[in-house]
């Protein structure tokens, strides 16, 4: 028995007449009545009593066709369904993100712009350190995650830039340049600083330390901190300064103070990473949101 025989049977009980059931269904009659009696065949039992040159069910094609309404119903919903998730319009994502990353505007504008374009989409969502998020696209357990570069591999991993950002210097309250409206970095030279060094590679802080040498100095490390949101916590407490990307400025407004940097070559960059083997279309309308391109293209 096969789905057609299901579809058949209905049209020919709902129209209760063979040749009007196969115009509707665009068939030949006398193929039609064939795949009538092949059906009955199957099933050991007759389903319509003839009338005259019509057709009425009988007690068992009345609730034959009850099943049947109700099977082509799943089926045609569940065939909907697989068209929807094939084109990215339901399903699940699983999106992860640093404590950093998660205060710039451009990841909530796009978090909320994907919601609003596919509502049909659950968001699933993770913040984590770099490593292990990344770790957890390799696996499998996240489908993308809005990361700072570098990443540890780029070969399972694609990426795509979703902004930059300036980087300020982050000052304890009470600090003798906290009502500057900008700072040199040369002006830092004897500060303590905090760094948040990547396990991975080269990262922000790297970049730090390479700004603060070509402004002639070499900056003095007063403490590293696991991840970059800490940092803000260890200015609070006045262990040091540190640099940290303009998003950082709402964390601890009442015991921190951000000043401009006047290096405008110290900047700040984050993206969205995805494994390079993942084809579905919810990853890629998440990518053409973050990155400001067409998401229904």
């Amino acid at each position: 028995m096969e789905l057609r025989h299901l579809r058949y049977f209905r049209a020919v009980a709902e129209d209760g007449h063979m040749t009007r059931a196969a115009e509707r269904l665009g068939i030949a009659q006398p193929a039609l009545s064939q795949q009538i009696r092949n059906l009955e065949e199957e099933l050991g039992v007759p389903l319509f009593d003839r009338v005259g040159r019509g057709l009425a069910l009988n007690e068992a094609g009345r609730l034959f066709l009850e099943e049947v309404r109700d099977v082509l119903v799943r089926v045609d919903g569940a065939a909907s369904l697989a068209r929807q998730a094939g084109r990215g319009e339901v399903g699940r994502l699983r999106v992860g993100f640093t404590a950093s990353t998660c205060f710039n505007p451009a990841v909530t504008e796009a978090l909320k712009a994907y919601r609003q374009t596919w509502p049909g989409v659950e968001l699933i969502l993770e913040e984590g350190r770099s490593s292990l998020l990344e770790a957890a696209l390799e696996q499998g357990t996240l489908d993308a995650a809005f990361l700072r570069p570098p990443l540890r591999s780029t070969e399972r991993l694609g990426f795509e830039l979703v902004a930059t950002e300036p980087m300020v210097a982050a000052l304890p309250v009470g600090h003798r340049h906290q009502g500057r409206s900008a700072l040199k970095l040369e002006e830092l030279r004897d500060e303590p600083f905090i760094l948040y060094p990547r396990a991975n590679g080269p990262g922000l802080s790297e970049n730090v330390v390479a700004a603060c040498q070509r402004a002639g100095f070499t900056p003095k490390v007063a403490q590293q901190t696991p991840q970059l949101a800490s940092t803000v916590n260890l200015v609070a407490a006045a262990i040091g300064i540190a640099i940290v990307p303009d998003c950082m400025r709402q964390l601890r407004p009442d015991s921190v103070r951000y000043v401009t940097l006047q290096d405008a070559a110290l900047k700040a960059e984050f993206g969205l990473a995805w494994r390079r083997d993942d084809r579905s279309r919810t990853v890629r309308h998440l990518i053409d949101t973050a990155t400001q391109a067409d998401p229904r293209g």
